[in-house]
């Protein structure tokens, strides 16, 4: 049974009868309204003080540091100031005029989410598969070069960040851990091998065999590598590996002890799965990688890796496509950080149209992403316009360089947080709920 109630209006009162009207009477003096007792002036008792004064000590440590940290940009912040430049712009800086990188932050940046309201986001599942197992969270650990130089714990930082996470972690052909290493450090952990194809093939085949021996499921070959970018700020810093000791390196160094001591007092920065070298960074990739690779190498890989393939560097919904058809397991959108070539696609772009494609031709390949993340809410995005799964490369060294192991907890923490917080407030429980409708791209 409906019950009606009528509402109360105290400014509307039933018509009095004329019979009840007393006789006229002077109008009142007005009087100002009294000051309610909350908004009285009065001496602070020091009862109602006491609680307001909660005054801390000082804490200094690297967990208090990382702790206050809310967001990848202040891992940056401490990054940058705990690590000497030359590092530092390596993982910060991009090809020539860095417009790709720009762009690629500025993609994430022009979006609208479209929330749904009234529903059930109680608990938010975070949970999905990417290549056949499942990943706790749907980002992992891009492969980097050169790791231990950004921070002395390098890659075992982030395997072992990684098996604590429940998630990939991708070893780079141009790390300073070794495949076995890295395997030892994470026993437990999903590890993927990230190739770089040689001109040398038995030397590729050697590192194919040693990835597969140690464990490693999953094969990442990177292919928009024929020749360096133009890293312009590793140009004008000197960058070479070792980092070598000038007159400029020594005055960086003074108002960062930890990095060099660090540095100083562990075992000498090489590449661990290469024999040692020793020049630039653009030098090393110009002498050593293949500028005649083909889709019939792809073929040769195909044949000789067992476990799953995956091609990183894919720029074009035709090479995407093309790819699958010559045995990719999965492919990586992604224009290398913009470390390649400037003004090249930018992933998330580039996203709704492989997805399109994909679904076209009934493909079950998977669409991972990379480029420009920093944030959870730029992984909910790539996920909603169809990203199977995500990989960081920057934020991830970022919190390494910020704290070493610590730091990248720090970092996976971070999005993780983001991730549940922003699906929560757009009415998605699960990775499944979310679709297009979810984002609207605001500038492309």
């Amino acid at each position: 049974m409906t019950h009606t109630i009528q509402p109360n209006n105290p400014e509307i009162t039933p018509a009095p009868d004329a019979a009840d009207l007393p006789a006229a009477t002077p109008a009142p003096r007005s009087t100002a309204p009294a000051v309610p007792a909350a908004l009285k002036r009065r001496i602070p008792k020091y009862a109602d003080l006491a609680p307001l004064m909660q005054f801390k000590k000082p804490e200094f440590s690297k967990e208090a540091r990382l702790k206050r940290a809310s967001t990848i940009w202040e891992l940056r912040d401490i990054a940058k100031r705990r690590t000497p430049q030359a590092p530092f712009d390596y993982t910060d800086g991009a090809a020539e005029e860095e417009i790709t990188l720009r762009r690629a932050r500025e993609a994430f940046l022009d979006i609208e989410f479209r929330p749904g309201i009234l529903r059930n986001v109680s608990s938010i599942d975070l949970t999905t598969d990417i290549l056949g197992k499942p990943s706790r969270l749907p980002v992992g650990i891009a492969p980097t070069g050169f790791t231990r130089m950004m921070q002395s714990e390098g890659e075992y930082a982030g395997s072992q960040a990684a098996e604590a996470a429940g998630i990939p972690y991708t070893l780079s052909t141009m790390g300073t851990a070794s495949i076995e290493d890295v395997a030892a450090a994470a026993p437990n952990g999903r590890n993927w091998f990230q190739l770089y194809l040689w001109t040398d093939r038995d030397r590729s085949l050697e590192l194919i065999e040693r990835a597969a021996k140690a464990g490693n499921d999953t094969l990442m070959v990177t292919v928009d590598t024929a020749v360096a970018g133009a890293r312009l700020r590793d140009v004008r810093n000197g960058m070479t590996i070792p980092p070598a000791l000038t007159v400029k390196t020594v005055l960086d160094a003074s108002y960062r002890p930890a990095w060099w001591f660090n540095f100083l007092t562990h075992e000498p920065l090489t590449f661990a799965s290469l024999s040692r070298y020793t020049g630039t960074v653009a030098d090393l990739i110009n002498s050593m990688f293949d500028p005649t690779l083909t889709f019939e190498d792809l073929d040769w890989l195909r044949e000789t890796w067992k476990g799953k393939l995956v091609v990183k560097g894919i720029q074009t919904v035709e090479d995407a496509r093309k790819v699958v058809d010559h045995g990719a397991d999965g492919i990586v959108l992604s224009n290398h950080g913009g470390r390649q070539l400037d003004r090249a696609p930018i992933p998330f772009h580039l996203l709704p149209e492989v997805k399109e494609a994909f679904t076209k031709d009934n493909s079950d390949a998977a669409i991972i992403l990379d480029t420009g993340i920093m944030s959870g809410a730029d992984i909910v995005a790539a996920l909603a316009l169809g990203a199977d799964f995500t990989m960081i490369g920057r934020a991830y060294l970022y919190g390494l360089m910020a704290g070493g192991r610590a730091g990248v907890d720090r970092t996976l923490q971070i999005l993780e947080k983001d991730m549940a917080r922003t699906m929560a407030l757009l009415g998605v429980s699960s990775i499944s709920e979310l679709t297009p409708d979810h984002v609207r791209l605001l500038n492309k």
